[in-house]
């Protein structure tokens, strides 16, 4: 592959039909099933969708007996699946001659993005819905996380036909409920198992970055437990002249339920069912990630005031957010707004916990721990309950094969000019515990635009237009090199 012609290739575009789509995307309220219940009435993500399928449309015309599929299973969130057959490419290209007439065909990649958003949240500077772009960066809720990401994956796939060159039978899945844990992909993958077949190389574009200078390759993420604690100690509100001091303070006693699975003064986690002996080579990852980013491990994070790291070096900062039990209280229930706060103890708290379960860790095993240690013994009798549907699996990926290694750092350094680099994350993508579970012989590449500042989840979430070209170009490199290896 010629990697100066396909970057012109995938820039143009970029400049002329993907950007333009994804600001269409951007405008689409489509929040995910567990921020919109009524998502199905709204109709949002069928207009997401088919925003997607009709540009993805056009574009399979270019492949020979390619194929999308939209498929709405029963009370399910849609999904987009695309078969794209492999080729040989130009029987004079290396890539080609690689393996004969067939090999390239013979391979599958499967590659994997989502296109539903998460809650609009407080704080944008312009709004959650309303697409801008400023110094190269696409403002706008799911642009990043993770609308890209079917772009992304079909401007790989056409550069490589704008040349010529090999490549494998691709199968692309762009699924609807990511952002609430991936409830419906087990049963989309397991309806179209046989169309999968056995894939080589999974690409899942749905990760981070540690720059927008290399390519990062995701060594593992973490799994997550989420739930809430509720405590209830009066069956109605009661006038705090008149009730404390002898009715306890249901927040304070959350507070001690919380302190029995997290170390107040450092925020360690102590159940033991959360921790895990970290991989040597993941901690050796981790300082050479630290030793390129420095300091920016800490200071890209907003901080409030004179706000400190937990982490005492940037190496420790790097683990502790990726290979470490956290745990985060995101949301709250029982309680009016102050300007609306009378003098009344209130009749119960609920605590909305996110708990990050390590890359190795057993999530449900740590559910049922902590359900335990919360729920058993409560203080003052009061009743207490921990709810957590379920817990989700983190995924350690297994180890690079010499190819792969050798494709991702040339494809680093023909995109971006810097070799390859590696690091965890901290975040959860249920899809990749679930496909090594299913491929345990499969080659992972995992990597995003999610970088410093691009605020996932949080206001002014943005893409890096740029960042975004240039891995859209690496991993046609990558896919070139596996069809001719």
């Amino acid at each position: 592959m010629d990697s100066t012609k396909a970057s012109a290739f995938i820039n143009q575009l970029w400049d002329t039909e993907v950007i333009p789509t994804l600001e269409q995307y951007i405008h689409i309220p489509n929040k995910s099933p567990a921020f919109d219940p009524k998502w199905q009435e709204h109709g949002h993500m069928d207009k997401a969708v088919e925003l997607f399928a009709a540009w993805a449309r056009e574009k399979l015309k270019e492949f020979d007996k390619a194929t999308l599929d939209v498929v709405r299973l029963p009370g399910r969130t849609p999904l987009i699946f695309i078969e794209i057959p492999g080729a040989t490419g130009d029987p004079s290209s290396r890539a080609a001659a690689a393996e004969g007439p067939s090999g390239a065909t013979k391979k599958t990649v499967l590659m994997y993005g989502h296109l539903d958003k998460q809650p609009e949240m407080k704080g944008w500077i312009t709004g959650p819905w309303e697409p801008v772009i400023k110094n190269g960066r696409l403002y706008g809720r799911g642009g990043a996380d993770d609308g890209y990401a079917l772009f992304a994956a079909l401007s790989a796939l056409l550069a490589l036909k704008e040349q010529g060159v090999a490549r494998a039978r691709t199968v692309i899945i762009i699924e609807a409920s990511e952002e609430s844990g991936s409830p419906d992909l087990p049963a989309y993958i397991e309806h179209y198992s046989c169309r999968i077949g056995t894939p080589d190389l999974v690409v899942c574009l749905d990760s981070g970055c540690g720059n927008y200078e290399q390519l990062w390759l995701t060594t593992s993420l973490r799994g997550m437990v989420i739930g809430t604690l509720t405590v209830r100690v009066l069956t109605e509100g009661v006038h705090s002249g008149a009730a404390s001091g002898i009715v306890p303070s249901s927040f304070r006693i959350a507070r001690q339920l919380l302190s029995r699975i997290e170390n107040v003064e450092s925020g360690e986690i102590t159940v033991p069912e959360l921790k895990v002996v970290i991989p040597q080579e993941r901690v050796t990852q981790a300082k050479a990630a630290a030793d390129i980013l420095g300091d920016t491990v800490i200071t890209e994070l907003p901080f409030a005031g004179g706000t400190q790291a937990m982490a005492a070096s940037n190496s420790e900062a790097v683990l502790q957010k990726t290979w470490k039990a956290q745990m985060a209280v995101t949301a709250l229930d029982g309680y009016p707004t102050p300007e609306n706060g009378g003098n009344v103890l209130l009749p119960y708290t609920t605590l909305k916990l996110s708990i990050r379960v390590p890359p190795s860790g057993d999530a449900e095993a740590a559910r049922q721990a902590v359900k335990r240690i919360l729920e058993t013994d409560p203080p003052y009798g009061a009743e207490v309950e921990f709810n957590a549907a379920r817990g989700e699996n983190g995924w350690n990926a297994p180890t690079l094969a010499p190819w792969l290694e050798a494709a991702l750092d040339k494809a680093s350094k023909s995109a971006f000019g810097k070799p390859v680099a590696f690091q965890g994350e901290g975040g959860s993508i249920p899809f990749m515990g679930m496909l090594g579970r299913r491929y345990p012989e499969t080659q992972f590449v995992i990597t995003g635009v999610l970088g410093p500042h691009s605020n996932a989840h949080g206001p002014n979430e943005f893409l890096d237009i740029g960042y975004a070209k240039k891995l859209s170009a690496a991993i046609a490199s990558v896919l070139a090199d596996h069809a001719g290896r």
